[in-house]
């Protein structure tokens, strides 16, 4: 549990003016900070309303008891403080808002709550819907990280003006004892924040196995499993922070942006490591080079700078893999004309990122334009707060346009108009390609196994052509040569 929360005042200070401005009786939206579990303290950036639904609806409002004998008008604040009011929350709306603004988030910087404009009558009589708001936005923003159990509940009422912040616990029950008063003042957080920035490559090879007959391996799965075994082997890694080796829990005391960089220990090539399995049949090749930063509190040691800079690495592999799969649900035409193949009609009707790769194990070939390919969407940077920045991702066809829409519509913020001010380090998309099984194994394996020999004849069958051939038709072409070379001589020899 959170003992104590600091606000930064000045973006707390001008929330509140909006909100006093605003003719709404009631409002919702995300609180975005940050919450050590080691000090046992939270910190909030800011606040940001979550936008009205589909339907043109706000995400919360009062519902009233119905009065008899009131001239019909606009609605005072007196008028919601009653005792019977209560609070209509969109409970759903305010999870997906919490979803894609938590993909905005770098290291260091999280949505840790809601907060809620509302008397207090209202408040007092929606504590159990509030909860379950709370636990759907801590379920659609979870992190990798998350070793609290809280959420925080910030209520601002009007009537009389005053701030009150409370931990929620995320339990299966929400009962009356889940809401917990915690301490909250506002100070300065903002410019008390380091900056690390760490520029990272990676290179996985996660194989692609035989078809099972309870689940087909799509290359979301294959890059979802991948990405989840890889969390373990990043966990592990070294950081050098400046040129020196992080070895403890020291706060880091220095201006300036920090560089970091991560070692990890050496790994088993997945292409070797490949040529022992039998059930291979396949390799995706994950490559690329992303851009991570994160924003430390000078109360906290610099080893959480490193854990938050692994969990942003892994949070932006799977925001842009789920960027893909929504984009694919919302649209699922067909995939490149360079993977569609006779007799692969099926495949051809669907996205790239739900191709089950079983039946695409022939197409990685000699030539390139029936490879596989997918290129994920660039992450770029958004100046935000006191030097801090937001991120969004693009698809190469997006321009910054796009960036500035989603910055308006899920952060309730300006995009600057100098594209010099946006920071796109990531130079080239990262990228994922499947490789065939004999593409993966040849330059490694100087003789076959039973598998590949079975593998090369499942290849050339689907081609409607021999792609290879197996070293026993080699061998037996050496022995005629060699008979033929033998019988030449001979007749030389009695002409002579």
């Amino acid at each position: 549990m959170v003992k104590a929360v600091v606000g930064e005042e000045s973006q707390l200070q001008l929330a509140e003016d909006r909100l006093s401005r605003s003719s709404e009786p009631a409002q919702v939206g995300l609180v975005i900070g940050k919450l050590n579990s080691a000090l046992d303290r939270g910190f909030v950036f800011d606040l940001v309303p979550t936008p009205q639904n589909d339907a043109g609806q706000p995400a919360c409002s009062v519902l009233e008891p119905a009065k008899d004998n009131k001239k019909k008008g606009s609605k005072s604040k007196s008028q919601t403080s009653d005792s019977s009011s209560n609070l209509l929350i969109d409970k759903d709306w305010v999870a997906e808002h919490a979803r894609q603004v938590s993909r905005m988030m770098v290291g260091g910087i999280k949505v840790v709550g809601i907060y809620v404009w509302a008397s207090e009558a209202a408040f007092k009589n929606s504590t159990m819907v509030l909860c379950q708001t709370v636990k759907g936005v801590a379920e659609a923003a979870s992190t990798l990280e998350d070793d609290l159990d809280v959420r925080l509940l910030i209520h601002i009422c009007y009537s009389p003006r005053r701030w009150t912040c409370r931990n929620c616990t995320l339990s299966s029950n929400i009962t009356s004892s889940s809401l917990r008063p915690c301490d909250f003042k506002m100070g300065r957080v903002l410019t008390s924040l380091q900056t690390f920035k760490c520029l990272y490559n990676f290179d996985l090879r996660l194989p692609i196995y035989q078809e099972k007959t309870s689940k087909s391996d799509t290359l979301v799965d294959v890059l979802c499993n991948g990405i989840s075994n890889y969390v373990k082997e990043l966990r592990g890694a070294k950081a050098v922070i400046d040129g020196n080796l992080v070895v403890n829990d020291e706060a880091c005391t220095t201006e300036g942006l920090h560089e970091v960089e991560l070692l990890l220990p050496f790994m088993k090539d997945m292409y070797i490591e490949a040529c022992s399995q039998k059930d291979v049949v396949g390799v995706v090749n994950f490559t690329g080079s992303l851009c991570s930063f994160s924003f430390l509190n000078s109360k906290e040691p610099i080893s959480q700078a490193v854990a938050d800079i692994k969990d942003d690495i892994i949070r932006s592999l799977q925001s842009r893999l789920d960027i893909i799969c929504d984009e694919a649900d919302e649209d699922p035409g067909p995939i490149d004309n360079g993977i569609k193949e006779a007799g692969n009609d099926l495949a051809s009707e669907k996205p790239v990122s739900q191709l089950v790769l079983h039946s695409l194990r022939c197409i990685s070939c000699a030539v390139d334009k029936k490879n596989c390919n997918l290129s994920l969407p660039r992450r770029v940077f958004v100046p935000w707060l006191a030097g801090t920045y937001i991120c969004d991702y693009l698809q190469p066809s997006e321009t910054l346009e796009v960036l500035k829409d989603h910055c308006v519509e899920l952060m309730s913020m300006e995009a600057p108009n100098d594209a010099s001010k946006i920071l796109e380090p990531e130079e080239e998309a990262i990228r994922v390609s499947t490789r065939s099984f004999w593409d993966v194994v040849i330059p490694y394996c100087s003789t076959s196994s039973p598998t590949q020999e079975k593998n090369i004849e499942i290849t050339g069958k689907e081609n409607g052509q021999k792609t290879s051939k197996s070293p026993s038709l080699y061998f037996v072409a050496a022995v005629i040569i060699l008979l033929l070379s033998v019988l030449v001589g001979f007749v030389f020899v009695r002409k002579s």
